[in-house]
């Protein structure tokens, strides 16, 4: 793609530049099926003029925009020549990252194209990619360090990213296996005395856990895996006592763990292993008075070598865009009225168990 040299109108302050696609990328990969990608772009830049023409796109309008919008077109070609479709989804996390460089919410190290085109796994036909910013330093920071921690609200990729560079771990012999664990607490219910064997008791708390497994794997191939004990998943409970070497270790709802399981968890770490710890400190479900092992960890290990949090946010969400207005919804709700997870914080108070 080429641009023309900027050319300044005085008078009304304006700024024109004009695009050529090459010609082995057909229009319809730019523009969108029915124009979609670019009814994305001109809903992001309302004061500036887009005209399509052949294969030329000309914009005009402030000088910042079009200078923008000439870097979203320069990076959806980067995007395209690696022969991966470009989505409303992906122009509209181009365009988040773009301005957040502008306006210097944002250092600007890695561009749109890195983020979007960096692939982790492929299975069954399709490709587990980082979609923004703060995905791929996630990804990132589990190659760099032993142990991280992404901490984030629902939807932002935390478990389902760690399970990928799991896999990818274990695909590529870096272990030799993979241990999958969850605290079985219940998310705000009593579900009473469920029936079945032990494993039949605990699976609904580890469920999420295999459907991301059957994502990535050939659901054939995984009663095989974990009857081999190439893949545990198993209660947190059942960490207690162990050394475990040679493993990616994922430790999942994080938030749930008290001072005492996370200290036993991070103190299983064994050689040649990785250990990467999952939760959102929004939505912790333990008794009113018990202090979440995720939030007190971040005070402690903060700065330590080799120990790396990484944090989320609402922009990351990679769920239905509703879900992240949701998300800031809710923490608007309890910054302005005081409260945690829409009720009242916990006073420190214990909570009597019924048997």
């Amino acid at each position: 793609m080429t641009q023309t040299p900027t050319a300044h109108t005085p008078a009304q302050e304006q700024a024109r530049a004009q695009f050529t696609v090459p010609a082995q990328h057909p229009m319809v990969t730019v523009l969108g099926s029915g124009d979609s990608l670019l009814r994305v772009i001109e809903k992001a830049f309302p004061a500036a003029d887009i005209h399509v023409r052949g294969n030329e796109i000309s914009a005009v309008g402030d000088p910042a925009d079009v200078a923008l919008i000439s870097r979203v077109f320069d990076e959806m070609m980067l995007v395209l020549r690696t022969g991966q479709p470009m989505t409303e989804d992906a122009v509209e996390r181009s365009i988040a990252m773009l301005k957040a460089s502008e306006n210097g919410e944002s250092d600007g190290q890695e561009t749109p194209a890195e983020v979007l085109t960096q692939n982790i796994l492929s299975s069954r036909g399709r490709t587990i990619r980082p979609k923004t910013l703060n995905q791929k330093r996630y990804v990132d920071a589990i190659d760099k360090h032993t142990v991280v921690f992404g901490i984030g609200p629902a939807g932002t990729g935390k478990t389902y990213l760690a399970m990928a560079k799991a896999v990818q771990a274990l695909q590529s012999k870096q272990v030799n296996r993979i241990i999958l664990t969850r605290p079985a607490v219940e998310a705000g219910e009593r579900l009473g005395f469920l029936p079945g064997t032990l494993y039949e008791k605990i699976d609904p708390y580890l469920r999420p856990l295999y459907d991301a497994l059957h994502d990535m794997l050939d659901p054939d191939s995984i009663p095989r895996l974990m009857a081999a004990g190439t893949i545990e998943v198993a209660p947190l409970a059942y960490m207690r006592g162990r050394t475990l070497n040679d493993a990616f270790i994922i430790l999942d709802e994080a938030q749930n763990t008290s001072p005492e399981q996370m200290k036993m968890f991070l103190t299983r770490l064994g050689f040649e292993s990785k250990i990467v710890i999952t939760g959102d400190v929004t939505q912790v479900d333990l008794p009113d008075g018990t202090k979440s092992g995720l939030r007190q960890v971040q005070e402690i290990l903060e700065g330590l070598d080799d120990v790396h949090f990484s944090r989320l946010s609402s922009q990351d969400v990679v769920r239905h865009k509703l879900v992240g207005r949701i998300v800031d919804a809710y923490e608007q709700y309890d910054t302005k009225h005081g409260t945690q997870n829409g009720g009242h914080k916990s006073r420190g108070k214990s909570v009597h168990k019924g048997k």
